[in-house]
């Protein structure tokens, strides 16, 4: 069984995403890739972590219990989006969306890479607990 510290190092092939953080009052989403990460023990958790030039990036792995693949309509447009969230108590704690260049274009291969992850986790999968 794989871990969450695993799986994020293999989102690396899926290029530029679009993170998304809801909370009961705002919305902040960013375009970025996830790479670079390095990975921190704090008292709250275990955190992998990512510093870009316009944004940083925490997220308390821990804390995370599920790791969901979705396809959807777009709200503005008409083609499929892809998405991968990161569940926390059954609500998500970040989304993963495909994004690159106009609305409904991606990367060559992202698609694939994004299918290629969802074939080896499964729709819904739930990380091995972290090693000490």
């Amino acid at each position: 069984m794989s871990s969450l510290k695993e799986f994020l190092e293999k989102c690396n092939s899926l290029g530029t995403l679009r993170l998304i953080v809801t909370s009961s009052a705002a919305v902040l989403e960013v375009r970025g890739k996830i790479e670079k990460l390095f990975y921190a023990e704090l008292p709250k958790g275990k955190y992998a972590n990512m510093h870009e030039e316009v944004f940083e990036f925490h997220l308390n792995m821990d804390r995370i219990t599920q790791v969901k693949f979705e396809t959807g309509a777009s709200k503005r447009g008409n083609f499929t989006t892809y998405a991968i969230r990161f569940l926390d108590e059954g609500e998500p704690a970040l989304s993963a969306f495909l994004q690159w260049g106009k609305p409904g274009e991606y990367e060559p291969g992202q698609v694939e890479a994004w299918q290629e992850l969802r074939e080896q986790y499964g729709e819904v999968w739930e990380p091995a607990p972290l090693e000490e």
